[in-house]
């Protein structure tokens, strides 16, 4: 089978570093899917209006080549502990493939390369490659009775988010996109290191950060 590119995701993220795990966990983070010119095609969406919800299938286009390994060390786990793969999102996988059920905020008719979709909740890099997208179908998609196996019984990873002296720099919206993919600990979770500085990049910003005693603390923003 052939899989082709029918698409890109737009997004704040300029590194692997400080996306969020999953989808829809930083909702105030919007992102924008631009159609390749083949596909860029109202006819293409019509009826998509109708839902708010999405499948994205898309790829994990910064991984580096490297051969199978069944099984994956899932940060929540502390990094150490190793399960299989296709019991994990891990991005690392045979084909290296995303799924992620994001929100349509919306769909721009009139853009200069529109049809484009708006979505809300992003968790890929910018430029991210899409290959499909699916509407969500509650009555079929929603499992109340689903277990989430080990994914259930990890502690609780919310911080308390303090931007310390760097307050006003941002705007509120910035301010609470920051906060919603700060609070769930962007670290790898086998590092406990309260003298280390973070740092990763968001929009135009280089945010830097130190995390202890449950409380990651914002320490300089600054426009790159």
């Amino acid at each position: 089978m052939k899989i082709e590119e029918i698409g890109h995701i737009i997004t704040p993220f300029k590194t692997k570093f400080g996306i969020p795990r999953q989808g829809g966990i930083a909702n105030s983070i919007r992102a924008r899917l631009v159609f390749e010119p083949k596909y860029r095609s109202a006819e293409a969406v019509r009826g998509l209006g109708g839902f708010n919800y999405v499948w994205i299938i898309w790829g994990f286009s910064e991984n580096e080549e490297r051969e199978f390994s069944p099984t994956v060390r899932p940060p929540r786990l502390g990094g150490n502990k190793r399960v299989g793969v296709f019991a994990t999102r891990s991005p690392f996988r045979p084909n290296r493939l995303g799924l992620s059920c994001l929100k349509l905020e919306k769909i721009e008719y009139d853009s200069s390369d529109g049809p484009v979709l708006i979505l809300a909740g992003a968790d890929m890099v910018n430029n991210t490659p899409v290959y499909d997208i699916k509407p969500y179908v509650p009555h079929a998609d929603l499992r109340p009775d689903a277990i989430g196996g080990f994914a259930d019984t990890i502690e609780d990873y919310i911080l308390e988010v303090d931007f310390k002296e760097c307050k006003g720099i941002l705007t509120e919206e910035e301010e609470r996109c920051l906060i919603e993919i700060l609070r769930e600990d962007p670290r790898p979770s086998y590092i406990e290191n309260d003298e280390r500085v973070y740092g990763f990049f968001f929009d135009k910003y280089e945010i830097k950060f130190t995390v202890g005693e449950k409380v990651l603390t914002v320490i300089e923003i600054r426009e790159v």
